[in-house]
């Protein structure tokens, strides 16, 4: 069969969004993982799980830049954006009553370059280990 590029959904791998208590997710595996926390979060095993929450990896670089008018007036200092915010956006956070530890857990079906690297960052800049499911 040959390939024929992306997906009928338009997604590159295939997931399926699913509406789960209002909140649209983007598999099928986020929805269910959901599902159990929302469990987990009743039985008092896990307290204050949030959705999506993001965690800044790179600020935004800028750079100043001296201007001149036409009439060869200095104008204002203007910050010029270089490059933009690198972030990671956790799929759950929660905290584990057991331990007291704050989770933040990433379900994830396939393991890309780019969200390897978020990783490694997210440990040397936060000093968090995100749990994969």
């Amino acid at each position: 069969m040959k390939y024929r590029g992306w997906r009928r959904n338009g997604t590159k791998y295939n997931a399926q969004k699913v509406v789960c208590d209002g909140i649209t997710f983007d598999s099928k595996k986020e929805a269910q993982r959901y599902r159990v926390l929302k469990y987990l979060e009743r039985a008092g095993e896990i307290s204050d799980l949030k959705l999506q929450v993001e965690y800044e990896l790179i600020p935004n670089q800028y750079t100043t830049e001296e201007r001149y008018g036409k009439n060869g007036r200095r104008l204002k200092d203007k910050q010029i954006l270089l490059e933009r915010k690198c972030c990671y956006i956790a799929d759950f956070v929660y905290v584990d009553n057991r331990t007291g530890e704050t989770v933040v857990e990433d379900c994830k079906g396939m393991r890309v370059e780019p969200y390897q690297v978020k990783k490694k960052l997210m440990l040397w800049v936060h000093g968090i280990q995100i749990k994969e499911v």
